[in-house]
């Protein structure tokens, strides 16, 4: 019995220090994912912001008294305006056709962001179809 007494207290002091160990890994796994989930909220932030401003540059595009060149400048203003210049760098409007009625499209290509703002260059594509808009 009172060789058992004496293991425990050796026990235990092999195992000093352990938590502070496990207590590193722990939190740098928490704040790895912390991070993780933070960029992917970032990148859907900006993937619907330019989505929406690329809508918006469609239907302003098909107004009766607009163009295809002011669609894709009211694009890149409401782009550079919430996110920066470097987002609004290709986009582009034309004419389409959508189910047999006649629609603008205007796509946007920017970088996808993978580390902060920084990443893939042209690897965010975003279309945006909008009828057109007509007097008859």
């Amino acid at each position: 019995m009172l060789r058992l007494a004496r293991l425990r207290p050796h026990r235990q002091r092999g195992e000093a220090g352990s938590v502070v160990a496990e207590f590193v890994m722990v939190v740098s796994l928490l704040t790895f994912l912390t991070l993780m989930v933070m960029q992917l909220a970032l990148a859907l932030h900006i993937r619907n912001t330019v989505l929406d401003a690329a809508a918006e540059g469609a239907r302003y595009a098909t107004l009766a008294d607009s163009n295809l060149a002011a669609g894709a400048q009211r694009t890149r203003d409401l782009i550079t305006t919430a996110i920066g210049a470097s987002y609004a760098s290709e986009v582009t409007a034309q004419h389409g056709v959508s189910a047999g009625y006649p629609t603008v499209e205007v796509r946007v290509r920017a970088p996808l962001p993978l580390m902060g703002l920084l990443g893939a260059p042209r690897g965010l594509e975003v279309v945006a179809r909008a009828a057109v808009e007509t007097l008859e």
